[in-house]
């Protein structure tokens, strides 16, 4: 793993493989770069893959007061301007993770390959923006063990717990969790709602959902994916965590999409 200070922050990040195409996997809020571990195998023979803990995620730089999609998105871009990678990418995005790709894609056209998006979180909607706020105040006031348990009933349901020492792991690793960030990005959610960008997106997407994902299901994620000129759609067996709770069918509905680009 490596470190770099890039648009003002510091940013731990891990580039693997080699070729002649780039992916970027963007991780969902409380993830880490480490949700992508059981992907990566599968990705990384034949193209290059670059992971990062996102501004306020992880071992990066931690977020004081706001943070804004605008800095989220320039922050990738930084990254891949110190990494030399100038060229088109392709990224792939879980929950909020997705919605940075969605932003960087649209404030960056030029540079976006194409896009996987794994129930894509691109802010609340109106009726929900009290209850994000009340639950970035609870996670500051408690801490993240304080709403561990309603938190993952609803992203890591017990159906897709398929394995007792993988959920312990990530449930762990979710606590250890900076209040103050997480509280921040529920905060940039319930300030800027970027639905409307999806019309916006000019390369070829994605859109996955988790059967047993309450939070981003089907219902919500395939009418989503209608807002994208020529954009496709798969229901996974999986959740809210994807990269997590099943990585052989996230790995494969990536490789066998990106392929079909020529990335």
């Amino acid at each position: 793993m490596n470190w770099i200070e890039v648009n003002g922050t510091s940013l731990r990040y891990d580039v693997s493989g080699d070729g002649p195409s780039t992916l970027v996997l963007v991780h969902e809020m409380g993830g880490t770069l480490d949700s992508w571990d059981q992907v990566l195998p599968a990705l990384n023979n034949g193209r290059r893959v670059v992971r990062y803990d996102t501004r306020g995620a992880g071992l990066s730089e931690k977020i004081r007061g706001t943070v804004t999609w605008d800095q989220m998105a320039d922050d990738l871009a930084g990254l891949l301007d110190s990494l030399g990678i100038t060229g088109r990418v392709s990224l792939a995005g879980i929950a909020v993770g997705a919605a940075i790709a969605v932003h960087f894609a649209v404030r960056y056209p030029q540079r976006a390959a194409g896009l996987v998006l794994h129930g894509p979180a691109p802010g609340v909607r109106e009726d929900r923006k009290q209850a994000t706020l009340d639950r970035a105040t609870a996670v500051e006031a408690g801490g993240m063990r304080s709403v561990v348990e309603t938190s993952l009933a609803n992203s890591y349901p017990p159906v897709v717990r398929h394995d007792a020492e993988t959920f312990a792991a990530f449930r762990a690793r979710w606590i250890g969790n900076d209040p103050e960030s997480f509280a921040a990005i529920n905060r940039m959610l319930a300030a800027e709602n970027i639905e409307h960008e999806l019309a916006k997106i000019t390369c070829p997407a994605l859109f996955t959902a988790g059967r047993h994902d309450s939070l981003r299901p089907p219902a919500i994620i395939e009418p989503m994916s209608k807002l994208v000129p020529g954009a496709q759609f798969l229901e996974l067996n999986s959740g809210h965590f994807a990269s997590v709770q099943t990585p052989g069918l996230v790995a494969q509905a990536i490789h066998y999409f990106l392929h079909a680009l020529g990335q």
